[in-house]
């Protein structure tokens, strides 16, 4: 990596805040199916990211907000980890 590659304070939160969602969204107890929907709408976050870090950063508060109801719905909520 080149010095001038370093992230800004901003990019590096946004790229742990994806990076824990990646994490959450693996270990999820869901059906494969919707698991896959989860993961293409990260990629899509991730995307964005590319070219907009704000509207990216928006985009996955909502998406971390879907999860965390998507995670209290599930019977065993009480029992997922929270990444590894």
């Amino acid at each position: 990596m080149a010095a001038d590659d370093r992230l800004t304070r901003s990019e590096n939160e946004l790229a742990w805040r994806l990076r824990d969602a990646h994490r959450r969204v693996r270990v999820l107890p869901v059906p494969l199916d919707q698991r896959e929907r989860l993961s293409r709408r990260l990629l899509s976050i991730c995307d964005v990211a590319k070219r907009d870090l704000s509207h990216a950063a928006g985009r996955l508060d909502l998406f971390l907000l879907d999860l965390d109801a998507l995670v209290s719905d599930t019977p065993s909520a009480g029992n997922i980890a929270e990444g590894d």
